[in-house]
């Protein structure tokens, strides 16, 4: 049986961009996704823009999971949007600390994404399905190892249903969190974030500014291929894939693909892990 798979997208700005994305979504739903989940930005800022690309996806009839953070929220903004995305006939949530807008002091009433976690579960009980964030390479705030495994713990405690990871290349970092999480109790299933590789100088940047780790050798590659952006797209194709089928071969159990609102290298990938597409 082939892996299971997810998608990611972000909320678009435009209408154009609206439209894109219906598009987009129609191609990769022939893979017939688990579900797929929309992005939350900094202190909420595209909550409008979420809860609809949210909604558009359950009026096409496939699972959809809202991004829900909590830095700088109250309990009663968090009750309302509960209540609004209950009402939307949401099942599933990414929930997460987020950031703040950049100027803005932490405020609000959660100070963690276990704080966030545990009134889920207070306010809903067993109605949402929890998917929090899981770093393998650390998370970039964390102060250590330990501390970082610890604070996912504690979200898995608090009510967590399954976890999906930042994005990485490093196939061990993956395996090495997986063993350390069970080694703590922690049985929930983890599912590897995967970046499919698009091009060079956007993926270095976000990857500096986030802490995943791009290995050296893989940094200097990208790098050669200057302006040959066919040729970059054909060697990460091969990269990530092979990342995909070390991650399935060691036991993952499912794969989150983080689509950049594109659907070419995402269908690319899962055709070569064996998902066909159907009508």
């Amino acid at each position: 049986m082939p892996v299971p798979v997810s998608f990611e997208f972000f909320p678009p700005k435009t209408p154009e961009g609206v439209g894109k994305l219906r598009g987009v979504r129609q191609q990769l739903y022939a893979l017939r996704p688990e579900f797929c989940s929309v992005t939350y930005g900094a202190g909420g800022s595209t909550q409008t823009g979420t809860f609809a690309t949210v909604s558009e996806i359950l009026g096409e009839g496939v699972p959809a999971a809202s991004h829900f953070s909590c830095v700088g929220a109250t309990r009663e903004t968090v009750r309302a949007q509960l209540a609004e995305l209950r009402a939307m006939g949401v099942k599933r949530l990414v929930a997460l600390r987020g950031d703040l807008p950049s100027g803005y002091g932490m405020g609000g009433e959660f100070q963690y994404a276990s704080d966030l976690v545990a009134f889920i579960r207070a306010e809903t009980g067993g109605h949402f399905h929890i998917e929090v964030a899981a770093y393998p390479e650390m998370h970039p705030q964390a102060r250590s190892p330990e501390a970082d495994l610890k604070a996912f713990a504690a979200k898995v405690r608090a009510g967590a249903d399954s976890a999906i990871t930042q994005y990485f290349f490093n196939a061990d970092a993956y395996f090495r969190f997986v063993d350390e999480a069970r080694r703590a109790g922690l049985a929930v299933p983890v599912v590897p974030g995967i970046m499919p590789i698009l091009g060079s100088t956007q993926l270095l940047r976000f990857s500096d500014a986030c802490g995943a780790e791009v290995p050296r050798w893989l940094r200097l590659r990208l790098q050669g291929f200057g302006d040959d952006v066919a040729s970059l797209r054909a060697f990460g194709l091969d990269v990530v894939t092979r990342l995909c089928e070390q991650l399935v071969a060691g036991g993952a159990p499912a794969l989150h693909f983080y689509t950049m609102n594109q659907s070419a290298a995402t269908l690319q990938l899962c055709r070569r892990l064996g998902r066909a597409e159907q009508a």
